[in-house]
This record gives C-alpha cells, structure tokens and sequence, in this order.
C-alpha cells in the first residue's frame, strides 16, 4: 500500500490519508470545500461548495496518478438533499464523460458545517 499526500488538497484533519493506493485502486478520503492553501472553506452554495470539493478530489486523484476518467466510484454527501440538481449539474461538468458508480445520500451534519462531501475509488 502507499499512501498519498499531495499540497494542491487540504490536508488530513484527523488520523487519516488523503487517499491510499493498493491493489490497483485509489481510495480517496472525503474531500470538503476547503481551500488547501488557506484551509479557509470556500463558497457560500452548494454549487460553489461542489467545484471546490471536485478541484480537491482531483487534486488528490492526479496525486495518486489517476484522474475523473479512472474512478469507479463514488460517494456524494449532502447536508440537504434539495441541494441534489445543483450538486449534480457541477459535478457533471467535472467528471465530462465519466460515469463511475454513485451514491448520493443526505446527512444531519458534515465537518465544519459544509454543505456537500464526496469520496471517490479510482482505477490507478
């Protein structure tokens, strides 16, 4: 296993890796929409949230040496589930012709009281 650390991705808050590659995958650790430079969060809507979150993932993922085109899976955290088209429609724009296996799920409460979460499994 090797786990993956990459500057351009907020840092770990907890005992965790941004991401860990072992047989062929990448697993990446929720990302947030937190400016890894400043650790500020960035973006008061859940559309300004999700593209932060997806700059973030995909900084980890070519970190790791893969990118949107190579994950198989992912999971979508929403504080309010109203939140669902407005999340989807950015991450369309992110992942172009990918189309990996998702789970959307609404959640009481995410760190720092964000509005939106996702992970991600990668081909690496």
């Amino acid at each position: 296993m090797k786990t993956i650390h990459t500057d351009n991705a907020p840092a770990a808050i907890g005992p965790y890796s941004q991401a860990i590659v072992g047989g062929g995958f990448c697993f990446c650790s929720g990302q947030i929409p937190m400016d890894p430079t400043t650790g500020e969060l960035v973006g008061q809507d859940v559309t300004a949230q999700t593209h932060q979150v997806l700059k973030n993932l995909r900084a980890v993922l070519n970190a790791a040496g893969t990118d949107f085109d190579r994950v198989t899976k992912c999971t979508v955290f929403l504080q309010d589930m109203d939140d669902f088209a407005a999340m989807n429609a950015v991450y369309a724009e992110h992942m172009g012709d990918a189309r990996p296996a998702r789970a959307a799920v609404q959640v009481s409460k995410l760190p720092r009281g964000v509005l939106v979460e996702i992970d991600a499994v990668a081909l690496v």
